[in-house]
């Protein structure tokens, strides 16, 4: 299938791609032009600011989870007029003893996708030329087309456009430049990233303003032109089989946030309707739900209002003692928990969690089961990260994790209805794992029905 699409990657995590993405993404929006947004890597955060910018779901490539077909696949099921897909981290850092495995460089390869490089260039000017032969040069096919450079005064730029053509004729483009930004266009962050756009107030104030100001010094028509000479995109949709109908309720709000859209729309593909429902405004677990999802986010933030909703707290309680097929991920896990910062929390599981100050178990994962349980038989694998600032005082024993470096420890509270732990997973990778948790709610429906 043709698939227009550009990939923005970075020198290194604080470049300024974010920006260029968030920055094109708000002017093609506001040019009419259908466009869509991926993410490389397992972050969370960046696809809400596609959203918010887009006001469509954003999702997420990443070659841990996924194989070079499912990446391709995943883009082409995701496509629009134009596709643009943001990188994460530097654009080779990875893992392996190459270290470039499971990088952003991996999935322009295994995509065929045009890159432009984002160089921060403040405070430099030919010194950045040398930072992009270095990236151009470190492997023999970059797929480096283009460069954007950030920090940079239009003076300087007319000088780094000029001496990227000298050097390079037509076969890296300049692209344009971002300016040094005014303080309302710029995003908080804290220990796991930014601040989510549903907490700031002024998200759309902020998206208009970047693409107002950079709408000036993107070179847009050129990002466009570049992506129109990215190959055919072959690829081949997975198939799904059709399960018995469910519903599965979903928590989502501010302080669980943390799910992937690929995720629920497999379970969707699967046969399953989805639930949203907020613990953070004390909502039960809707009734008629078969299943439970609670996912990762940012409850330590509000886990004094968490302690005080009592419905929220004892509906999902009761809902995971009744058997109801449930996955609890990080944030997830820790509600389920006798208690969190010293907050009362649901008690259905009897660890208690804190912050510690420092990154815990950070990283890729791969998480072999001990024993049957909700997603299928012994010896399972699944693929899986962690990123998380907060340990707890009892993390489950019922899989084997194994980061990339080799080292592994016990994790996850694992029976046939329950699997709740620190790492977030990732089930398109694993579809059979998914058909296992809703065959287990169909069969949870089932059992209500006949009481």
């Amino acid at each position: 299938m043709r698939c227009p699409r550009v990939l923005i990657a970075g020198t290194a995590s604080g470049c300024g791609k974010t920006t260029a993405v968030c920055a094109l993404l708000s002017i093609l929006k506001h040019r009419g032009v259908g466009v869509s947004a991926l993410k490389c890597g397992p972050d969370y955060i960046d696809p809400m600011f596609h959203r918010a910018a887009l006001d469509v779901p954003s999702t997420n490539l990443d070659p841990f989870f996924c194989s070079d077909g499912l990446l391709r696949s995943t883009l082409a099921a995701h496509a629009g007029a134009i596709t643009v897909i943001e990188g994460v981290m530097g654009y080779y850092d990875g893992t392996g003893e190459g270290g470039t495995d499971n990088s952003t460089y991996t999935v322009a390869r295994a995509t065929s996708t045009p890159v432009i490089l984002v160089i921060n260039a403040r405070g430099a000017s030919a010194s950045a030329l040398a930072v992009l032969e270095g990236f151009c040069g470190f492997e023999p096919e970059s797929n480096i087309r283009g460069v954007i450079f950030n920090g940079v005064t239009s003076g300087t730029y007319e000088k780094l456009r000029a001496l990227t053509c000298r050097k390079y004729g037509g076969r890296i483009r300049t692209l344009g430049y971002i300016p040094k930004l005014p303080e309302d266009c710029l995003f908080t962050s804290r220990h796991l990233g930014l601040v989510t756009p549903g907490e700031l107030l002024d998200t759309a104030e902020k998206l208009r303003r970047l693409g107002e100001i950079c709408g000036g010094t993107l070179d847009v028509d050129g990002i466009v032109s570049l992506a129109d000479t990215a190959p055919e995109l072959t690829s081949e949709p997975p198939s799904l089989p059709a399960l018995p109908p469910v519903a599965v309720a979903v928590a989502y709000d501010a302080a669980f946030s943390f799910s992937y859209e690929d995720t629920l729309r497999l379970f969707e593909g699967l046969g399953a309707k989805i639930m949203y429902f907020s613990p953070l405004a004390d909502e039960p677990v809707p009734e008629g739900a078969a299943g439970l999802y609670l996912p990762g986010g940012y409850p330590e933030l509000y886990a004094g209002t968490l302690a005080k909703n009592r419905r929220a707290n004892e509906s999902v309680r009761a809902a995971v003692m009744s058997g109801m097929p449930t996955i609890a991920e990080c944030g997830g896990f820790q509600y389920l928990g006798k208690s969190l910062d010293g907050h009362q929390m649901c008690g259905v599981l009897p660890h208690e969690s804190a912050g510690t100050g420092r990154l815990v178990r950070f990283g890729y994962v791969t998480l072999t089961a001990k024993k049957p349980g909700l997603f299928g038989p012994a010896g399972l694998s699944l693929p899986a990260h962690e990123f998380h600032y907060y340990d707890s005082t009892e993390n489950g024993d019922g899989f084997t994790a194994r980061n990339t470096s080799g080292k592994t420890w016990d994790c996850a509270v694992y029976t046939d209805t329950l699997f709740a732990g620190y790492p977030h997973l990732y089930l398109p990778a694993r579809v059979p794992a998914a058909e296992s948790f809703l065959r287990k709610c169909a069969e949870f429906k089932e059992k209500k029905l006949c009481l």
